[in-house]
């Protein structure tokens, strides 16, 4: 490469790792205002959020930058880029095409408000006043809107939304993948409904003390190999990851006096983004490939760690002595007791708080809804009516209030319309990237049985962290399972264990 072209390649990761850290900036005020930032001090920390978003937004925007991008592009200099280089330069003008379409002064106000709506959120959902929210939750939907309309909508005005999340998915394919699944786990859902080996619960009707809980749930971070030398546990309102560099990945949970679980499977959902996030290889720190190759892939990861290790016989045969010994005299019961316990299937009305099966019928509705907003014109004020009929459509229950309802989850305040899909996706990955491990190590589950989870947690850095965003999500699940995405993998599994589970 000659010195021209060497001085553009220089300047063009210099940009990169400025843009990247000005993520890192803005992630870390993200992270404060949702973990304790004074409440007075919301509206002036959202101003200096989107101040901070506004200038990153100029930079990646820059004629600066599409001049370093045309130039490494020119067949004889991408040629000699490394493969990191390559791919940094690909994604760049993915995002630079999509970016540079939006007017700063736009989205610079958009990032306030959706700031300002994750706040009002928390309050709405708190006091259970959704006509409060409504005004804003309608504002996010107006400037997603004008985005769609200034990008350029795919097939459908949907489609453009998803592929931020999923590259390439469209709302054609995931008709297809949520109409398939949903007549296979229906009938199972009906069986299981129908059998008369019931899971005993009746143990999870107490106190149990937060501090413990607290406890717990650090012991079972190191157990899964979680660097608290590079990341840590907080509290929140919503469970979240936060990504800041691989040495400072920053998760949060929420404890709930009358749950045992929820701050469980939540931090060990959480943990497992952790893990993606804290394993990506050195030579992307800097670039904005170091993070996940896409959100489904991600959600993998956390549903991976929750559902398929942290919900599984083997894992509790490990560790729910150390369980009971933080809850003295409440949980004296078989192991096996409480790991049915815990693999329950029931309609419920909280996402967070579904079983494996019945979670992708809420991810369902979720998007359904989403695109009925974008596809069909659905106001935010027809929403509570539109959750509460689906909600009684696919799982035959109805919120009682707006906060276990539509305010139950934080994503639309912020904007993130599209991420919904993400989880189910999510459970269907990692059920492929489980049948491959299982294959490839036949003894995994007698190591989870004694409690050795780092062999796993080295195996998925291998095959799935340490690439970042270096893969797509389709090379990613080929390279590691030899297959393009297949839901077959998720209902065989699913299948599996609630047959075992209630004697099917």
């Amino acid at each position: 490469m000659n010195e021209q072209n060497k001085t553009v390649l220089d300047s063009f990761k210099e940009t990169i790792h400025k843009i990247a850290g000005y993520e890192e900036a803005v992630g870390l005020l993200y992270w404060d205002l949702r973990t304790g930032a004074p409440r007075k001090g919301m509206d002036t920390r959202s101003e200096v959020i989107g101040s901070l978003s506004g200038d990153m937004f100029k930079l990646s925007t820059s004629p600066e930058l599409g001049e370093q991008l045309a130039a490494l592009e020119a067949a004889e200099v991408f040629g000699e880029l490394s493969e990191i280089e390559q791919r940094l330069v690909t994604e760049t003008r993915k995002d630079y095409d999509r970016s540079v379409k939006i007017p700063p002064k736009l989205y610079q106000e958009y990032v306030v408000l959706a700031s300002q709506s994750e706040s009002k959120w928390e309050e709405a959902k708190e006091a259970n006043d959704y006509a409060g929210f409504e005004p804003y939750l309608e504002k996010v939907i107006g400037y997603t809107q004008q985005f769609i309309d200034l990008w350029g909508a795919k097939e459908t005005r949907y489609d453009t939304l998803l592929d931020q999340y999923e590259p390439g998915m469209t709302v054609r394919q995931l008709d297809d993948i949520f109409g398939g699944l949903r007549e296979e786990l229906v009938p199972l859902a009906a069986a299981i409904a129908a059998s008369p080996h019931q899971p005993d619960t009746s143990f999870l009707k107490q106190s149990f003390d937060k501090s413990a809980q607290k406890s717990f749930s650090l012991y079972i971070l190191e157990k899964m190999g979680f660097s608290f030398e590079a990341g840590r546990l907080d509290e929140s309102v919503h469970p979240f990851a936060t990504g800041l560099n691989p040495g400072d990945v920053r998760i949060t949970t929420r404890y709930l006096e009358n749950d045992v679980t929820s701050a469980l499977f939540g931090t060990i959902h959480e943990g497992g983004h952790a893990l993606y996030e804290q394993n990506i290889k050195k030579e992307l720190i800097g670039t904005t490939l170091c993070t996940g190759t896409s959100m489904g892939i991600h959600e993998s990861q956390s549903r991976f760690w929750e559902n398929v290790i942290g919900r599984s016989r083997p894992f509790w045969n490990s560790c729910f002595g150390e369980l009971q010994k933080r809850f003295p005299g409440q949980l004296d019961m078989p192991v096996d007791t409480f790991y049915r316990g815990n693999n329950t299937v029931a309609p419920s009305l909280i996402r967070i708080e579904a079983d494996e099966l019945t979670y992708n019928l809420h991810i369902i509705i979720r998007y359904e809804i989403e695109k009925l907003i974008f596809n069909e014109g659905a106001k935010a004020s027809e929403l509570p009516g539109i959750w509460n009929q689906k909600y009684k459509e696919y799982l035959g229950v109805v919120p009682g209030n707006d906060a276990e309802g539509v305010l139950q989850d934080v994503h639309w305040s912020g904007g993130a319309f599209g991420y919904f899909p993400s989880y189910s996706l999510g459970n269907m990955y990692a059920a492929q990237f489980a049948d491959t491990l299982e294959r490839e190590q036949p003894d995994m589950w007698d190591h989870v049985a004694r409690g050795e989870l780092l062999a796993i947690k080295d195996w998925l850095t291998e095959r799935i962290y340490q690439y970042g965003k270096l893969r797509t999500p389709s090379e990613l699940i080929t390279s590691v399972t030899g297959k393009e995405l297949d839901p077959a993998y998720l209902v065989r599994y699913l299948t599996k264990k609630y047959s075992d589970i209630y004697q099917l």
